[in-house]
């Protein structure tokens, strides 16, 4: 090899840009690999998921758990091994973003393009856990960066092919790509060359494999009787007050944490920028990104006002976010580079020391803005504390009144010699284990009831005949916390008929129970 082939001056910015997603990839991996933190319940049922092939499952379209089997068949059943494909494709989503950038604006834009997304406190965390928003966001990546080049060349059916595959897996991730759809169909109205790129037989193709990959998912919904677009509704949840100002701040506020505390303030500015000089050529490709950027937070922040939203359901809006805030940045005086050195500065500053109290939860202590971990530890020693329990009775099964106990008993609980199954609280199946794990009526028992939610437990015990108090295990969960779960026997499973009646007693209970009632 020559030593042409050493020289760093041969190298472009792509080249680097490549380069520094693979160190931070990297880095990311040896963190993953020594983490200390395990699950998180809604892994856990992910996990679950991916036992079994499927179409759909009760509350996400089946992609999740397709890239989990993947990876555990490749790696062995380890929880590394489950969290992986989110470092993967997190990196895949980086390397979109950078051809994206480098397309649209030569030099090292493609560079910081790649650098913000990596560095988003959003990706951050999420770079660690198992989710759809993990293969959501690189995918809509790779289908904005193929309509880019569709855009540029109509002509190029590889592009088309691309835009279909990579916008239908896209959906499989989570429905939330519907904000994609949406952009698009505002961009054909508005940008004449993707509306030539679009209205076209590459366009028809795109749209035929985005269906083919859809059909099976939708059919699988039709005979679940649209279980998981239902579950969806159900998260928007629009009953009681439709005037939640607090939700919508809070909802406000998460962004910051999501996208970085300097650049969304920068992302407002760069949308209302873009229009604000509408006539200008050069700000065409501002104004198409903000189309993948604006309706989905509009969206969800009407969602929040009408009942609640949590800070990651706009995440999508932060993949065209990106590359705007770069294009905008990049223009004008040094300053502006100065805020996106600083901001991808403290967005990894951020991520390493959220990776080093992964490494070493002890380090947390007792600090409240970390009270969440409690969910990702101490599972084992629960699990060991049940199985003793159990132990000292003969059951037909253990009973949770809590989903995300059950499913993490089904992943770190393989001692458990009962079967486990899950108490039902509404007249349907809100969650995937009331859906699968129900515990069946007229069960005599006795059963071990395991209760968890303290507020809800006259309304567990009323199901059964004859309870019988059995105490309570309390697990450290790290930082002065404590998992407590209160045991007893039950006999003559019978739910009391869930009424309206019923619900309206329990909704008043509830409503008294509120601070300051």
């Amino acid at each position: 090899m020559s030593s042409r082939a050493f020289k760093t001056d041969s190298l472009t910015p792509l080249h680097w840009g490549f380069a520094a997603i693979l160190l931070i990839t990297l880095a990311r991996l040896i963190l993953l690999a020594n983490t200390r933190l395990q699950l998180y319940p809604d892994e856990s049922q992910y996990w679950i998921w991916s036992q079994t092939f499927d179409w759909g499952y009760f509350s996400k379209p089946p992609l999740i758990a397709w890239a989990i089997a993947t990876s555990t068949a490749l790696f062995g059943d380890t929880d590394f091994a489950i969290r992986l494909p989110s470092l993967v494709f997190h990196a895949m989503g980086a390397g979109f973003l950078l051809l994206s950038a480098h397309q649209l604006k030569s030099g090292w834009a493609g560079v910081w393009a790649a650098l913000v997304y990596l560095s988003m406190p959003g990706i951050g965390i999420s770079a660690g856990v198992i989710s759809t928003d993990a293969l959501l966001l690189p995918l809509w990546a790779g289908a904005l960066y193929m309509l880019l080049r569709l855009r540029d060349q109509p002509d190029r059916w590889f592009s088309a092919a691309g835009l279909g595959i990579l916008l239908g897996l896209a959906f499989l991730a989570k429905y939330a790509a519907i904000y994609f759809l949406l952009a698009a169909g505002l961009a054909i109205v508005i940008d004449p060359p993707v509306r030539r790129a679009l209205l076209s037989l590459r366009g028809i193709l795109a749209a035929v494999i985005l269906a083919a990959i859809l059909a099976p998912n939708i059919a699988w919904n039709a005979s679940h009787d649209f279980a998981t677009v239902q579950h969806t509704a159900a998260n928007a949840n629009w009953q009681g007050n439709l005037f939640n100002f607090g939700e919508m701040l809070e909802f406000l506020g998460g962004q910051f944490g999501v996208f970085g505390v300097l650049l969304f303030p920068v992302l407002a500015v760069a949308c209302v920028q873009a229009w604000r000089h509408w006539r200008d050529p050069d700000r065409q490709i501002d104004r198409l990104l903000t189309l993948f950027i604006v309706p989905a937070l509009l969206v969800v922040l009407v969602q929040s006002f009408i009942s609640r939203a949590h800070a990651n359901w706009a995440a999508s809006a932060y993949v065209a976010g990106s590359l705007l805030v770069v294009l905008y940045l990049l223009r004008g005086g040094q300053w502006r580079r100065h805020i996106l050195t600083a901001s991808i500065a403290l967005g990894l500053t951020a991520s390493a020391v959220m990776a080093a109290l992964s490494v070493n939860p002890a380090l947390v202590g007792g600090v409240n803005a970390f009270r969440g971990l409690r969910h990702l530890q101490s599972w084992p020693e629960t699990a060991a504390a049940l199985h003793e329990a159990e132990q000292r009775g003969t059951y037909d099964a253990l009973v949770f009144d809590d989903r995300n106990i059950f499913h993490q008993m089904q992943r770190y609980g393989r001692q458990l010699e009962t079967p486990l199954r899950m108490w039902q609280r509404f007249n349907a199946p809100h969650n995937h284990a009331e859906d699968i794990w129900a515990l069946p009526e007229g069960t005599d028992g006795p059963v071990l009831i395991v209760s968890e939610r303290e507020w809800e437990r006259d309304r567990l015990l009323a199901d059964f005949e004859t309870v019988e108090p059995l105490g309570e295990i309390a697990i450290a969960t790290g930082g002065h916390r404590e998992r407590r779960l209160t045991l007893y026997a039950g006999r003559g499973y019978q739910r009391v008929p869930r009424t309206e009646a019923y619900e309206a007693a329990q909704a008043a209970i509830d409503a008294a129970r509120q601070p300051g009632n």
